[in-house]
């Protein structure tokens, strides 16, 4: 079965294509952008990001397609804790 082809738009600007079911962080970094990460296991959000608007921790989760087939991806920003 063919993998789709999706085309990531980073918070560095920089536009990349990878494809359903890759890493976050193999796929930030070779558009040299690098995702925090703390625990790798989900458990203290770290490594959160924001996906066409919607939260992913990317060290559990992978890239998944969406209908237009472009994800722009954000750092996930707190108000709580922003000044």
């Amino acid at each position: 079965m063919k993998k789709t082809k999706i085309k990531i738009r980073w918070p560095n600007n920089c536009e990349t294509y990878a494809f359903e079911g890759d890493d976050w962080f193999s796929s930030a970094e070779k558009a040299g952008f690098k995702i925090p990460s703390g625990c790798l296991t989900g458990s203290c959000g770290a490594c959160e990001i924001d996906v066409n608007g919607k939260t992913e921790r990317a060290c559990i989760s992978h890239i998944k397609s969406n209908k237009k087939c472009f994800l722009n991806v954000d750092l996930t920003t707190d108000p709580f804790w922003e000044i």
